[in-house]
């Protein structure tokens, strides 16, 4: 086989290569979206991404999540679902000719999210649908932003290079993990798989680059009153109405870490960066009885260089506190309890010459300057960044109504991306003249 350096290639062979398979890169990105990958329901696709991984010559490696392993990792977070059956999927390129370049991984989630009331969508949320506009095309479904259009990207960036004739000139490691939405422990098992590189990459939505994430943490109250019969409301204590009070304690403590005095610099300008979620409620036995137990379940942002345990301390000592001073407070028992995101959050160094390589990277091929984002949210960045000592960053399409309803992605923000990712893989790893 011939392995000659090839010359580097131009923003117009990578273009003109993505252009020629947009088609195939909407109809991928329509089979993933088809596929209800919801938490513990994640195989179908997963057996979708193995295929594509296979289809590019890349060597596929699955296996189960062994949560005996991440126990005691300091980016472990406690799971909700059982991981039998539940497998990440990797692809491994090692190039056939020298290798000259740095090593890269993209890393992707295929779990998607809940899609709430089915009702209130525009159409089925797992069946796809393009809406044709003059500012680009869209295409809707849950999880299409979130981040199946990512994954979507990053393996259609290789195939263009294939498409080229060219292979990238040092290892790159295609990752597509679960359960991102929730711990985050299918990217922490492919690093304590022993997967690492030179830099990482997760096209998260939105076509800017990450410079900082909040932590995340999940908590639930489990409240227990004093049933009585509601002819009788008053003399008993309901568990829903005792839950309500301590959530709203905790609203206190949500507008306190965001006065201007307290921020993290990366988040002076954000017009509100620390949000409790009262995600979900769960309360009550019987309308005419008042309630024994109230179950909530929150999600707590809060700033880089604090640790989950720090944060646990503070709030379990708010929740001793609005327990204490509340009149009925002796018949009454409040248990705190953490399942899901234990996640740190952290701040990205963006002159790390990956991340000057990507931007630039984006430059070329868009023309405009990168953005780049302070973010409120987690995503698995952490894992690279805090634990594996991996530069690493998002930058992925554009799109909207992420965990929300009519999620959508821009198809022409795709395309864009996949472009900027191929420029990047092969400016940042190199490139080889492929096989036929």
């Amino acid at each position: 086989m011939d392995t000659a350096t090839l010359n580097p290639l131009t923003e117009a062979d990578i273009v003109g290569a993505v252009q020629a398979q947009a088609a195939e890169s909407v109809a991928l990105l329509k089979r993933l979206v088809a596929e209800p990958s919801l938490l513990g329901q994640e195989t179908s696709a997963q057996v979708l991404m193995a295929g594509e991984f296979a289809a590019l010559g890349l060597e596929v490696r699955e296996f189960e999540i062994d949560e005996n392993k991440l126990h005691g990792h300091p980016g472990y977070s406690p799971s909700i679902v059982s991981y039998q059956g539940r497998r990440n999927v990797v692809g491994l390129h090692r190039p056939a000719g020298p290798v000259r370049g740095r090593s890269l991984i993209l890393n992707g989630h295929i779990d998607v999210v809940p899609v709430g009331a089915e009702r209130l969508w525009s159409h089925p949320p797992f069946e796809p649908h393009i809406e044709r506009r003059a500012d680009g095309d869209r295409l809707y479904g849950r999880g299409a932003a979130d981040m199946k259009a990512g994954i979507v990207a990053y393996t259609m960036a290789l195939r263009a290079l294939q498409r080229l004739g060219c292979e990238p000139a040092a290892p790159v490691t295609l990752q597509s993990v679960i359960e991102e939405e929730c711990t985050g422990n299918g990217a922490l098992a492919c690093l304590l798989e022993g997967y690492t590189a030179d830099a990482a990459v997760i096209p998260e939505p939105g076509q800017d680059v990450l410079s900082a994430q909040l932590g995340v943490m999940w908590v639930t109250l489990d409240v227990y009153g004093v049933p009585v019969h509601a002819a009788v409301a008053h003399t008993g204590i309901g568990a829903i109405e005792f839950a309500q009070h301590l959530v709203a304690e905790l609203r206190r403590l949500e507008a306190k870490w965001n006065e201007p005095a307290r921020r993290h610099s990366m988040y002076c300008g954000h017009e509100h960066p620390i949000n409790f979620n009262l995600g979900r409620i769960e309360g009550g036995e019987w309308s005419s009885s008042v309630s024994t137990h109230c179950r909530v379940d929150l999600r707590l942002g809060f700033y880089p260089g604090r640790t989950p345990a720090e944060v646990r301390a503070e709030v379990e000592a708010l929740i001793r506190a609005a327990h204490a001073a509340h009149p009925q407070r002796d018949s009454v028992t409040v248990e705190v309890s953490y399942h899901g995101f234990q996640a740190e959050g952290l701040v990205v160094d963006l002159q790390q010459p990956a991340m000057l390589a990507l931007m630039q990277a984006h430059a070329d091929i868009t023309g405009r300057p990168c953005a780049t984002r302070a973010s409120t949210a987690t995503t698995d960045v952490r894992f690279f960044h805090l634990y594996g000592h991996i530069p690493c960053t998002c930058y992925g399409p554009a799109g909207e109504r992420i965990h929300g309803i009519d999620e959508w992605v821009s198809l022409p923000s795709l395309h864009e991306v996949t472009a900027v990712l191929a420029l990047f893989i092969a400016r940042w790893c190199g490139v080889n003249r492929r096989a036929a």
